[in-house]
Formats: structure tokens, sequence, C-alpha cells
């Protein structure tokens, strides 16, 4: 699965010797991506706690699959850092469908 990331034109400067900087930081960045991803749950056993929502999540699968349709909507709301987009990437993976993510505010933006 591929990773897309927006880069800001305020991130990679405008000088040339800013540019061996950049890439030094994407390196850094592009290394601490890859442990990141590395660290996370792949699948709903190895995501921790949550046990009637993994086991609701897990029947919703299986009936998709096998109507093979897609997913019924599911709504993932909380506070940052509980694992949402985690847990959507995990959902992505058990459908065998691809994987993109973004934000409200980028959504509502006009133009």
């Amino acid at each position: 699965m591929t990773e897309e990331r927006i880069i800001d034109a305020n991130e990679l400067g405008t000088k040339k010797n800013s540019e061996k900087s950049s890439e030094k930081s994407s390196e850094k960045s592009s290394e601490k991506s890859s442990e990141d991803t590395s660290m996370r749950p792949r699948t709903l056993d190895d995501f921790i706690g949550q046990e009637k929502m993994k086991e609701n999540l897990r029947v919703f699968i299986g009936a998709a699959k096998g109507r093979g349709d897609a997913l019924d909507h599911t709504l993932l709301a909380g506070p940052p850092g509980l694992g949402k987009t985690t847990l959507a990437q995990i959902i992505a993976r058990e459908l065998g469908v691809g994987f993109r993510a973004t934000s409200g505010p980028v959504i509502t933006k006009t133009g």
C-alpha cells in the first residue's frame, strides 16, 4: 500500500541550499513513517481493546465480503489519537480495498 502525503510549498524551501536540508528531513520523515506504520496494528486481532466493536466489525466485514458488496456506512468518531485512522486502514485491508485518508478542514474548503 502506498502512502500519499500533501506537502505545503513552504516546507520545500525556495533556495538550492535548502533542497539538501529538505532531502535530509524527508529521509528522516520517511524513516519515521516506516517505523510508525510497522508498529501499528495491521489486523483486527492486532488491534488492542474494544473487543465488542472488533467482533461487530468482523461480522460486518464478513457480511460485506459474503454479499460481494461494499461495507455499509461506518462512522468512527472520537478525539484525536484513539486509532480511528488505523482502524479504518485495518478495515480496508480486511476488505482488500484501497485506503485514502483526508481531514475535515480539507474537504470543507471551497474552490
